[in-house]
C-alpha cells in the first residue's frame, strides 16, 4: 500500500494537483493512510470524517438526497466526493459511505456490508463510482480492503 501511495503522491505533486477526502465508515483510514506518507501534505488539501447525517449535511450533502436514497448508497457518495472537492479547492474529492459489519439503528437502509466511494475529479467533472463488497471479520480489515480498492482506483484515474 504504501508504494503505491507514494506513487500517488508524486504524481500528484508534479501535476500540481490535489484531493480531500469525506469519510464515514473508513473513519478518516483513508487520509491516514496518506498522511503516513512523506510528501502527502503537498497534496492533500482536508479531510472530514462525517460519522453522522448530521455532518454529512453540514459539508454539502443534500438532506433529500439522503432521504431518497439512503447514506448507504452511491448517490450520496458522489455528493460527498463533490462536496469535498468544492469545499478544499482541490482537484480530486473523495466520499466514503457504507456499513461494516454492523446495523445502523439510524439508518435502516442500505445494503449490509457494502460500501460505495466514489472520487470527483473537478477538472474533469467527472465521477469514478466504486463498490466494495466487504467480507472480513473485523472492521480493521474491512476499512483496509475499502482503502487498497481506493488506492487501486486512484492510480488508474491520476494522469
Amino acid at each position: 500500500m504504501e508504494q503505491k501511495l507514494a506513487i500517488i503522491i508524486k504524481t500528484l505533486t508534479d501535476n500540481g494537483d490535489t484531493l480531500a477526502t469525506m469519510e464515514s465508515c473508513t473513519g478518516g483510514g483513508l487520509a491516514n493512510a496518506i498522511t503516513s506518507i512523506e510528501g502527502a501534505s503537498e497534496v492533500i488539501k482536508f479531510s472530514a470524517v462525517t460519522y453522522s447525517n448530521e455532518y454529512k449535511i453540514k459539508m454539502g450533502v443534500s438532506q433529500k438526497t439522503i432521504d431518497t436514497y439512503s447514506v448507504y448508497s452511491a448517490v450520496v457518495a458522489q455528493e460527498m466526493s463533490k462536496a469535498i472537492s468544492d469545499f478544499a479547492n482541490s482537484r480530486y474529492g473523495i466520499g466514503i459511505t457504507g456499513k461494516l459489519n454492523r446495523i445502523d439503528k439510524y439508518n435502516l437502509n442500505g445494503d449490509m456490508n457494502t460500501v460505495f466511494v466514489s472520487i470527483y475529479d473537478k477538472i474533469d467533472n467527472k465521477y469514478y463510482p466504486l463498490i466494495v463488497k466487504v467480507n472480513k471479520d473485523s472492521r480493521v480489515k474491512n476499512k483496509e480492503m475499502v482503502i487498497n480498492h481506493i488506492i487501486d482506483l486512484l492510480l488508474d484515474i491520476i494522469p
